[in-house]
């Protein structure tokens, strides 16, 4: 497969001029070599997915998170990467988050995206934990009935406030901060930012299709979680 029709395909999901100005969305690695054989995906690029790639003959990398500095010895493979257009495109990050859940996207706010559902807090919770073992939440006001729930996949604190004035009764995203989340007038959930963020993956690779061969990166949340025995 040509990296051109693979740039083109990705951008006519998730159009660059989508991307925030202080983002690194597109080619960050570009190599000679135009023939695509063979892509890895992944959600970031460290030394450990250059040697996986390497290791199973990829010829590409793509990625949700960007790159702001690029190691030399990492110019051997072309490295592309769709994040916030990715994340605020219709069928992005935070609707494939939703959609994992058994969920539907009602409205939209730029980066959150809202859920109409009738269900328990602890009926969302189950779905939470299906996805993120090592959920964590507040609930400070007691809400036991949800009517609308915002989601931001990532980071997501700044718009807990947003969520509420919009009739969110919940909020769920994988970045939370302890003092917005104390203060929260509604339930607060933090999966865990690689837990919201990771079914993006196959997304990519829908986009792809099977006009290449395709894998997976392994990897996992950089966060050891402690049980104590």
């Amino acid at each position: 497969m040509n990296k051109q029709e693979i740039y083109r395909a990705i951008e006519a999901f998730a159009p660059l001029d989508l991307a925030e100005s202080w983002d690194c969305s597109g080619i960050l690695v570009e190599t000679p070599n135009n023939n695509i054989n063979k892509i890895m995906f992944a959600l970031t690029v460290t030394e450990d997915i250059i040697q996986q790639a390497k290791a199973q003959n990829c010829d590409m990398i793509i990625s949700h998170h960007p790159l702001f500095y690029i190691p030399f010895e990492w110019r051997g493979i072309d490295i592309y990467c769709a994040h916030t257009n990715m994340d605020k495109t219709n069928g992005g990050t935070t609707d494939e988050l939703i959609k994992t859940l058994g969920l539907n996207v009602s409205s939209i706010d730029e980066f959150v995206r809202y859920s109409e559902v009738d269900m328990t807090v602890d009926e969302l919770i189950h779905r939470l934990t299906k996805l993120s073992p090592y959920l964590r939440y507040t609930n400070t006001h007691g809400i036991k009935k949800l009517h609308k729930i915002a989601f931001c996949a990532g980071s997501g604190t700044e718009f807990i406030k947003e969520a509420k004035e919009n009739g969110a009764d919940a909020f769920v995203s994988g970045d939370l901060k302890f003092h917005t989340a104390l203060e929260s007038e509604i339930a607060v959930f933090d999966i865990g930012h690689f837990e919201s963020e990771i079914p993006i993956l196959k997304v990519f690779s829908r986009i792809i299709g099977d006009r290449t061969e395709k894998v997976f990166a392994e990897e996992k949340s950089p966060f050891i979680y402690y049980t104590k025995q």
